[in-house]
């Protein structure tokens, strides 16, 4: 039995045990990236292949004959026409849970950097301008005790509720929206209450029809002046250039963003253009931890080996 990785450099396997993977089947194809007009060829022949953002879609997947195993090397499945793969008899599996510790984490320190304005100080430290100063510490930009501040969460799933916690630990009163998708839930809010009385908004859905670009005009200019925008789960749930101009304007206070709608962006990216103030982009690295990757592939192992016994059953 064969399998194929299109994109195995999103894994940095190097730093993982892989024993466990290139022990599930017989032969393994490692390709460490993997362009749309080299896909067909790469899979034309495997029974199983790991994808984490290569596109499968239906003509791609008809012309796969052997194909029985899509493991999507992520949570999302958007890369794949589930609708073809159903139809073809292929299964298609994706692993949840996998970074649980790290986005939280990752959360968390872009909170703490918008609030604190670290980033900014040590610009100023290495250029120079405390070694510079008249007094003992430099008192440039305004830096923000979050303790007795309201966060609110969209999306409270595994990641919402535990970056819930930790704000909470740090002294925060924590608000939750109500759902997007109209269920009923307990101790949940309005979205405009959230938005008028959040310091920091916090994102965690998932990127759906209802969800895309929720983060828009009328959205922003609903916010409380000066609050603080986090976004470390989907680039779509943000129209980007009403961010930019939110934050030039000064009606925001910052925004910090692990994701953008397009990755990686093009240069002209309209967050990228360096008037922009109090805005930080890590570049989708919430989730790479080795412990959390580590976890990602032994998920991945573990729907190859559930499929296999499922199969034999």
């Amino acid at each position: 039995m064969r399998g194929v990785f299109l994109d195995a450099l999103t894994m940095k396997l190097e730093e993982l045990d892989t024993s466990a993977l290139q022990n599930s089947l017989d032969h393994w194809d490692f390709y460490d990236t993997t362009s749309a007009s080299e896909t067909a060829g790469r899979i034309v022949d495997a029974q199983v292949v790991i994808t984490n953002k290569v596109i499968l879609d239906r003509p791609l997947l008809t012309r796969a004959s052997h194909l029985k195993l899509i493991c999507v090397c992520a949570t999302g499945t958007n890369n794949i026409d589930l609708e073809a793969a159903r139809d073809l008899g292929i299964a298609v599996r994706n692993v949840k849970g996998y970074a649980g510790a790290s986005v939280p984490q990752h959360t968390l320190a872009l909170i703490l950097a918008l609030a604190s304005r670290w980033y900014r100080y040590h610009r100023d430290v290495m250029d120079g301008r405390w070694s510079r100063s008249e007094i003992f510490c430099l008192l440039d930009y305004p830096v923000i005790e979050l303790a007795g501040k309201t966060l609110g969460i969209i999306g409270y799933g595994a990641l919402g509720q535990s970056v819930a916690r930790l704000g909470q630990a740090l002294g925060m009163r924590v608000l939750v929206a109500e759902s997007l998708r109209g269920k009923i839930q307990n101790n949940r809010i309005p979205l405009v209450q959230l938005q008028a009385e959040s310091d920091v908004i916090s994102l965690h859905c998932p990127l759906t029809a209802e969800t895309e670009k929720l983060i828009d005009r009328p959205f922003i200019a609903a916010m409380k002046p000066g609050a603080l925008l986090v976004n470390t789960a989907r680039g779509g749930l943000v129209d980007e250039e009403a961010l930019a101009d939110a934050l030039r304007s000064g009606h925001l206070g910052g925004a910090a963003l692990d994701v953008l709608n397009k990755e990686p962006p093009p240069e002209n990216h309209p967050l990228l253009d360096s008037d922009i103030p109090n805005l930080i982009i890590t570049p989708h690295n919430a989730w790479i931890s080795r412990e959390s990757r580590q976890r990602l592939l032994d998920g991945v192992v573990d729907n190859i080996k559930t499929w296999k016994r499922d199969a034999i059953l």
